[in-house]
């Protein structure tokens, strides 16, 4: 009776690390806010150019789990991407999620109103390679933006 209470609790223990443990490969909100602010600062401290370098590094420190940072311009064009550094460069005003919505022209358009917002979207997880729900922490900075998502 006894081994069997112990194989249970230890099965029940294997259960819960099992579901707890995906959850903590993503990022959350608070620490996509956090990554923005710490981008922020660096980009205040080191210059822009030194900053969209270090963004554009995949193993740089603005990578974490599935959080990265990104940056642009209040034109459309990404001038940065800490997994798809391939990206920087391109013009992303054409740029649509799978429901039609174009998302580097709304992020443009909110980021006119407020120079924080939050921006929800569905965007291709570099990290799992599926459409995922994304809610993405902007901060305007004069000229350029930096953005870091959560995937759901």
């Amino acid at each position: 009776m006894r081994l069997q209470k112990l194989a249970t609790l230890l099965g029940l223990l294997v259960l819960a690390w099992s579901v707890a443990a995906p959850a903590a490969d993503k990022g959350t909100k608070a620490e996509a806010v956090a990554m923005v602010k710490k981008a922020v600062a660096y980009l205040q401290a080191h210059g822009r150019e030194k900053a969209l370098a270090e963004f554009n590094n995949p193993q740089g420190q603005f990578r974490d789990r599935d959080l990265y940072v990104f940056a642009g311009n209040m034109q459309g064009r990404l001038l940065a991407h800490g997994v798809l550094p391939h990206l920087a460069g391109k013009d992303r005003m054409n740029l649509q999620d799978p429901d039609g919505r174009y998302i580097t022209r709304e992020r443009l358009e909110l980021l006119r109103k407020n120079s924080c917002v939050w921006q929800n979207y569905k965007y291709l997880n570099p990290v799992t390679k599926k459409v995922e729900n994304k809610s993405t922490y902007l901060e305007r900075v004069g000229d350029i933006y930096i953005g870091v998502g959560v995937y759901q």
